[in-house]
């Protein structure tokens, strides 16, 4: 019995040491693989980081050189609005122009404005029906996009037709938004 415990601790003793000296092979690998690179490899890696963060200076320095004239850009596009003592009736007046030229009606047209006050702007929402056959409604909106005048459709819907129209006609509800210039 006596021998078969002394055999017993040389195992466990062997796989003891085993997993020491695999711990420690693993260490020393771990060790190689986080040690610094050869001093070219290390060079260039340096250098690519150097150049990527002064390409990243150099268009930051670009953009805030452009910011003059992004900031003219905007404002010349906001006095290109109407301003809002005049805008709604050159928004209906266009409208209806642009809808007679086009050959369709327009029918229940209704607006609302929300005030943009750090904009010094005012947004209107314009809910209209209009109602022609396909090509005209797609010139009208062709007209809409080509106006010098800013027109954001956010949503055309089917409406229901009476049955008393012809098989040609289409009618539509148009959303859009406008923005115009607040004081005259």
């Amino acid at each position: 019995m006596r021998r078969d415990f002394t055999v017993r601790k040389r195992a466990i003793l062997g796989s003891v040491i085993l997993l020491v000296l695999t711990d420690v092979a693993l260490a020393a690998y771990s060790w190689q693989l986080s040690a610094p690179h050869a001093p070219q490899q290390q060079l260039a890696m340096e250098t690519r980081q150097h150049s990527l963060l002064k390409a990243d200076i150099k268009r930051a320095q670009d953009i805030r050189e452009n910011i003059p004239a992004i900031q003219k850009d905007c404002d010349q596009f906001e006095e290109s609005l109407f301003p809002a003592s005049a805008g709604y009736s050159s928004v209906r007046s266009e409208l209806g122009a642009t809808a007679k030229k086009n050959g369709i009606q327009l029918e229940g047209y209704s607006s609302r404005e929300t005030k943009i006050a750090n904009r010094g702007m005012t947004e209107v929402a314009i809910d209209a029906t209009v109602s022609g056959d396909y090509v005209s409604m797609i010139g009208f909106l062709n007209g809409l996009q080509r106006s010098a005048n800013l027109y954001q459709v956010d949503s055309l819907t089917l409406a229901s037709e009476n049955a008393n129209q012809a098989s040609n006609v289409i009618k539509v509800v148009l959303h859009v938004r406008t923005y115009f210039r607040m004081g005259t």
